[in-house]
């Protein structure tokens, strides 16, 4: 497979990841404010909302939870947070706002695992 075929697979893959996680978490009853938030200093794969609460959520599509909760580093949670903040600061009622980073694995033929505070915020 070549390199670009590789890289078109695996982005058609993310979005069928993000649509799932987003389905998930509507479900849960939130709803998606943001898919692919993208700013100059990162990008966030969903915001979604539900009362006070936003969350932050990293999609990752891996085999395993333990492999998706591995493929969040320290720096890709930098990026996410700093992303969170730009996208905060443009909220009109963010002095009410409670900001939470989940992580949403999506599985090979299985459900959605939706977790909550996956990482903490390093402010």
């Amino acid at each position: 497979m070549t390199a670009a075929r590789h890289k078109r697979k695996a982005f058609f893959r993310g979005h069928s990841a993000e649509r799932l996680a987003s389905f998930a978490l509507m479900l849960k009853g939130f709803r998606i404010l943001a898919r692919r938030y993208r700013t100059r200093l990162g990008e966030i794969d969903l915001i979604a909302r539900r009362g006070d609460l936003v969350l932050i959520v990293e999609v990752k599509a891996r085999t395993t939870l333990e492999a998706a909760m591995d493929a969040v580093n320290h720096t890709s949670m930098r990026r996410i947070e700093a992303a969170a903040d730009l996208w905060l600061a443009r909220q009109p009622d963010r002095a009410l706002l409670s900001l939470r980073f989940d992580l949403v694995a999506v599985l090979p033929w299985r459900w959605p695992r939706h977790v909550p505070a996956a990482f903490t915020s390093f402010r």
